[in-house]
């Protein structure tokens, strides 16, 4: 592993445990707290694996021995900045659901090797995305009964 590959991946790890903990403090921190209940449990898990892959990363026993190319990085970009959007920006102002439908069609868009000329592919991406809301919702709020933050349109 070379020093180059070895930097990014204290870097990447140090940045994933800062976003595990303070999700996990986040979750600690939200009322009430019967409906954090999941979350709590979710986080718990996240922040304790990204502790353990910081870890690995400054001890050098990281798996990733090369670290990212420009290329993969350029490749990663695009999913990472609307990822970003989704969580610090998109989820509060239009609610769960909604900036969900946008980020997974989003994503789902930008990575789907399908030809974005097509009709036919944009209405496999519309209903595979309806597909995933449609689970997700049954799942959270009919499964799991877990509070989501509240709709724009609502």
């Amino acid at each position: 592993m070379t020093r180059f590959s070895h930097f990014q991946n204290i870097v990447a790890g140090v940045a994933i445990a800062m976003v595990g903990l303070s999700v996990c403090v986040i979750s600690f921190v939200q009322e009430p707290a019967e409906a954090y209940l999941f979350p709590r449990l979710i986080s718990v898990v996240f922040a304790a694996l990204s502790v353990w892959t910081a870890a690995k990363a400054f001890s050098g026993h990281s798996n990733s021995s090369n670290g990212l190319s420009e290329k993969e990085l350029a490749n990663i970009a695009p999913g990472l900045v609307a990822a970003l959007i989704y969580i610090f920006l998109a989820a509060e102002t239009l609610g769960f659901y909604t900036a969900s439908t946008i980020a997974f069609f989003a994503v789902y868009s930008i990575y789907d090797t399908a030809s974005h000329r097509e009709l036919r592919s944009w209405g496999k991406r519309i209903v595979l995305t309806a597909l995933f809301i449609a689970v997700m919702y049954g799942l959270f709020a009919k499964v799991l009964t877990v509070f989501t933050p509240r709709e724009f349109f609502q």
